[in-house]
């Protein structure tokens, strides 16, 4: 474990406490948004507005780290962003609020993402790459693990009581942008091109982004299209008859496979090639969807999520 240094160390610890405030919501959010009137087609709308808006934003924002020379500020605010959206959840319940409130969340994990893996890309070699970033995904998935149990024991004693859980979540919220502030940026050379930005830049970049990067954005939007949120999942298992509490199981037996599996996949991943790994959690990802679509019993759903679990192709 020589190659897991001080940076990693701080980077995995901070994404596994956002994971736990975001995870400890996570599985309840789409019961939660059906008590305040929300539709299955809104949900749907919602999650894709959403993962849109996280999307398009990590290579505007990776760009404008690239060209400013610094890493750690984008981590700070987009960590700081995902944090204060999930008190602002308890606030109100209309639409227009929740679908701001996420997006502020998604927009976090824009801002913060491409920063954040330049950090770790920086720490690896070419033959650790695997190994490193599925370290830094066991530990992230890790607090999808804690989230979601916390969650689960906190609704055993308070059952229903989602906006109180919402409040709750914003601690480790706050651990994550605490433990930001221990980072140290390394001495980069800004880019020649201006570094000047804004939020909600990355709305104009697509125009003058490289013509590689808008095919691969295309690629994965087209993906996106066909491809359903993790929540319709949650939804069609508690559709099946699970009670609140066993959905929330479900779940944390889903995040528990992929945080075991994903730093063995990365190492297996160094040896055969990344690319081959991708692929092959792809093909995983598949068969699982495929198999969800029939009418399983109970024991059914574990064995496709312990599938979805493994795919590991993050």
């Amino acid at each position: 474990m020589k190659f897991v240094t001080r940076t990693i160390w701080i980077l995995s610890l901070i994404s596994l406490f956002t994971d736990m405030a975001s995870e400890m919501l996570y599985p309840v959010m789409p019961i939660y948004l059906k008590t305040i009137g929300f539709s299955v087609v809104l949900i749907g709308v919602l999650e894709g507005v959403v993962e849109a808006v996280a999307g398009l934003s990590k290579g505007y924002f990776g760009n404008l780290s690239d060209r400013a020379g610094k890493r750690v500020p984008f981590v700070q605010l987009g960590y700081g962003f995902s944090a204060i959206s999930k008190p602002l959840m308890a606030l109100f319940v209309y639409p227009v609020w929740i679908f701001f409130v996420r997006t502020l969340d998604r927009l976090g994990k824009g801002i913060r993402t491409g920063a954040r893996d330049a950090l770790l890309s920086d720490e690896t070699e070419q033959h650790t790459k695997g190994r490193i970033f599925g370290f830094h995904r066991s530990m992230d998935t890790l607090g999808a693990v804690l989230g979601p149990s916390l969650a689960l024991l906190f609704l055993y004693w308070y059952p229903e009581q989602y906006r109180t859980l919402f409040l709750v979540a914003f601690i480790p919220g706050v651990l994550a942008v605490a433990t930001s502030f221990l980072l140290k940026e390394k001495r980069k050379v800004p880019s020649s091109e201006k570094s000047k930005g804004s939020i909600f830049g990355f709305i104009k970049y697509w125009k003058r982004s490289p013509v590689i990067y808008r095919k691969v954005v295309i690629g994965l939007l087209v993906f996106a299209l066909f491809n359903s949120s993790d929540v319709f999942l949650l939804l069609k298992i508690k559709q099946a008859g699970f009670s609140d509490t066993l959905v929330i199981g479900v779940y944390i037996f889903y995040n528990l496979i992929f945080a075991l599996c994903a730093f063995p996949l990365g190492i297996i991943a160094d040896k055969i090639g990344l690319k081959n790994m991708f692929l092959g959690g792809i093909a995983v990802f598949a068969v699982v969807y495929f198999g969800m679509s029939f009418e399983v019993p109970v024991y059914g759903y574990f064995i496709f999520f312990f599938l979805y679990g493994a795919r590991c192709e993050d």
